[in-house]
């Protein structure tokens, strides 16, 4: 474990706090143009529904309308994901637990960090990241 906190002294825990939290700016803004906070749940996210529009009775205008909320929710889902790992990391850096492997404890690489700051997993173990319970 010594190399561990060896490397983590190596990565700014600061750098990567403010890098994170310019990123959660970023994806909220993202979340507020497809979706909306769910007013009984604030770290749950809904689809912006269609804008209801009598007039559209051609059905290539319904058809359109459907698509653009359909990808409105898979580009949704994917920016909650985001969100929950950029959060999750920034929890990690108050616990002072950022930059562990959750899988074999040892220090994530510092270039693994660079390039996504929210890894939960050395490099060895990228495979399994999806697979840690959230």
């Amino acid at each position: 474990m010594t190399g561990c906190y060896a490397l983590l002294h190596m990565v700014n825990i600061d750098e990567m706090k403010e890098r994170l939290t310019a990123e959660l700016a970023l994806v909220e803004r993202e979340l507020k143009t497809v979706g909306r906070q769910n007013p009984d749940n604030p770290a749950d996210w809904q689809p912006t529904p269609p804008v209801e529009d009598s007039a559209a009775t051609e059905d290539d205008e319904v058809a359109d309308k459907i698509e653009d909320f359909e990808q409105n929710t898979a580009i949704l889902k994917q920016l909650e994901i985001q969100h929950t790992e950029i959060t999750k990391a920034l929890e990690r850096i108050e616990k002072g637990t950022y930059g562990v492997c959750e899988v074999s404890g040892e220090a994530i690489e510092e270039d693994r960090l660079e390039a996504n700051p929210s890894a939960r997993t050395c490099k060895a173990h990228m495979g399994e990241e999806s697979a840690l319970n959230n």
